[in-house]
């Protein structure tokens, strides 16, 4: 067969690529998927839930199947654990067993026949091992292959269907998004994006600070400066709004007849005096500008809905909650007092004025009553826990969160970005990281990489790699470590080559696409042709063991709200496929077709997580 350029190659994987990753976005408000296979250990826990019920009818379906993947695989595959605490409530019956492992034993005479397991073996008082059955691991790849709708079959069901929202990022008007808010936006737009691709209806909201005491402060600022007026204030007035907050805020805590006249500004500008809230919309507009440059760049599409969006809410709920005695007026407050905590909820401050409390309870409301959420998550730093510890619990105590339906409410913490000296991370001059500059160093610093590896690359080329990698290695080296834990920022770490990066699984990425170039094969050709996958080597077997985990790492990860799962997942499988290249010749063997579709299996589920993290796939570095 003549060699088929780099290009074409590169572009017939990425057809299937982008039809496996587009019918995610699909599923925002469209219709779900039908309903695809069970996982790996869905299967197993039917099998054994079947065993359990024939071997103990008594229990009826009174358990939980304890199916849980080997920690060792020299002992198997899956193991189930269910022998010792079935023992302890079958142990009475005449009869019965007379010990866990006999209990096991009755188990495992009693499995369904079925072509998934190929081997069975008990080892201690009653672990059941498994092995999966290399054909059946076949003819579950080909199947994936096959389908239209490729890895979208593999998608967990649970999520499908529900109605969710999340809640993440929300900067401050008139304040430069940093590396604290880079946390909230990447952790929940990789939830978001995993919920989509699992067939939920996502609303992705930005629940920005753009209301309240700093608006009055600001807006008295410029018309101060301005003394011709409000509407003769320029764009450049409001350009820089970092360094007019910065002036504002100084005068406000230095002069307390400005902070005075800042307050009557926030009354104006509530009461809706026109030229107030045409000021107050071009200061939010020249934010807005900003924050979407930057979730431009990291590739995060979110809709706002900010604090003022709940205003006109506001006193109703108040009013609500004290009519039905769930808040009670305290030293002039509106205030709920919520169950093991010292200080109440103020949902209405002394001087009349409303906060956050009062804000996140219409938002509470809102959501339910008019968005029909299934399911409501937030993701702030962990300095926010107690705070939405208390507004879950008032909405619950106000019936916000209904009795007739479920419904989940979750907050998501994360912990610090740290310095590589372990303090709190922050520029040079001492001020708070800006998020723009960060990802401009990261780029920068990519180029000079592929730069030296490829100096006839186009400047094109080289703008698309450097972003990739840079955006990537950053998202990446916040999402490897479990959120609520602080980590190290460090430049030379997250962009190395060897380890944990997104760089290494970038450049792994990169040499399984190389293989297809190698053999001048096209993996969809193949698939047309009629080319199946034929596991036959234990290394075969053991990537598409890996392989077909992807959908247990992606429910694992919701169930938690923890994308560390699905990161770890992914540098595991760049294991597991490179002990596989080593171990089986694909190129020139003549299980190639099938070994290259094997290849392409991995470089799939490979190109779905970055997808899920936000992460641009390269096919050559």
């Amino acid at each position: 067969m003549a060699t088929k350029s780099k290009p074409a190659i590169s572009e017939a994987v990425a057809k299937l690529d982008n039809m496996v990753v587009s019918a995610s976005a699909t599923s925002n408000g469209g219709t779900a998927a039908a309903a695809g296979p069970l996982t790996m250990r869905e299967e197993l826990q039917s099998l054994f839930s079947t065993a359990i019920q024939t071997a103990f009818p008594s229990l009826g379906t009174d358990f939980d199947v304890l199916v849980a993947a080997c920690n060792n695989p020299a002992n198997g595959d899956y193991q189930c654990n269910n022998a010792m605490p079935l023992f302890g409530r079958v142990k009475g019956i005449e009869g019965g067993p007379k010990n866990p492992r006999a209990v096991a034993e009755a188990i495992l005479s009693n499995i369904p026949e079925n072509t998934m397991i190929s081997e069975t073996s008990l080892a201690g008082p009653g672990f059941i091992n498994i092995r999966l059955d290399k054909q059946w691991l076949s003819d579950r790849m080909n199947a994936m292959l096959s389908s239209p709708e490729g890895l979208q079959t593999w998608a967990p069901s649970k999520f499908r269907g529900k109605k969710i929202v999340v809640d993440f990022s929300s900067p401050n008007v008139a304040k430069e998004m940093h590396v604290g808010h880079l946390r909230s936006t990447i952790i929940g737009d990789t939830i978001a994006k995993s919920l989509e691709f699992c067939g939920a209806d996502v609303l992705r909201l930005n629940h920005i600070g753009d209301w309240g005491t700093q608006f009055g402060m600001l807006i008295q600022f410029i018309s101060e400066k301005r003394p011709e007026g409000l509407n003769a204030a320029s764009d450049e007035d409001v350009a820089d709004l970092q360094v007019l907050y910065r002036a504002a805020k100084q005068r406000f805590d230095e002069e307390e007849d400005f902070k005075t006249r800042s307050r009557e500004a926030v009354r104006e500008l509530q009461s809706g005096k026109e030229e107030y809230v045409q000021a107050w919309q071009r200061i939010c507009d020249a934010s807005r500008r900003e924050f979407e440059k930057l979730y431009d760049r990291l590739g995060v599409t979110i809709q706002e809905r900010g604090e003022s969006f709940y205003n006109p809410f506001l006193g109703q709920v108040v009013d609500d909650l004290l009519d039905r005695n769930i808040a009670e007026i305290s030293e002039g407050a509106a205030c709920v007092f919520v169950e093991c905590q010292k200080i109440p909820l103020i949902v209405r401050k002394t001087d009349g004025g409303y906060g956050y409390a009062s804000t996140d309870m219409a938002a509470i409301k809102h959501r339910i009553e008019e968005e029909h959420a299934d399911w409501i998550i937030y993701v702030t730093d962990s300095g926010q826990s107690v705070h939405f510890e208390m507004v879950f619990e008032a909405a619950r105590k106000a019936g916000y969160l209904p009795e007739d339906r479920e419904v989940k409410i979750d907050h998501v913490p994360f912990g610090l970005v740290l310095g590589e000296d372990g303090k709190k991370f922050r520029s040079r001059s001492g001020d708070v990281v800006r998020l723009v500059e960060l990802l401009d160093e990261a780029k920068i610093r990519c180029q000079s990489t592929i730069k030296e590896r490829r100096p006839d690359i186009s400047d094109e080329e080289l703008d698309e790699a450097s972003s990739a990698m840079g955006y990537g290695a950053v998202k990446y080296a916040d999402l490897k470590g479990h959120r609520t834990t602080n980590y190290r920022f460090s430049f030379d770490e997250m962009l190395s080559l060897q380890g944990n990066t997104a760089v290494y699984l970038l450049y792994a990425h990169a040499r399984i696409n190389s293989i297809f170039t190698k053999s001048g094969k096209d993996p969809l050709e193949l698939l047309a042709q009629g080319k199946r996958v034929d596991i036959q080597h234990e290394a075969e077997a053991n990537l598409a063991k890996h392989i077909n985990k992807f959908p247990e790492a992606v429910e694992a990860a919701l169930n938690e709200l923890a994308p560390n799962r699905i990161t770890d997942y992914l540098y595991d499988l760049s294991g597991v496929f490179n002990q596989f290249y080593t171990e089986c010749k694909v190129v020139g063997s003549p299980e190639e077709d099938s070994r290259l579709l094997l290849a392409f299996s991995a470089a799939l589920v490979m190109r779905q997580c970055f997808a899920l993290l936000g992460i641009t796939p390269l096919f050559r570095i």
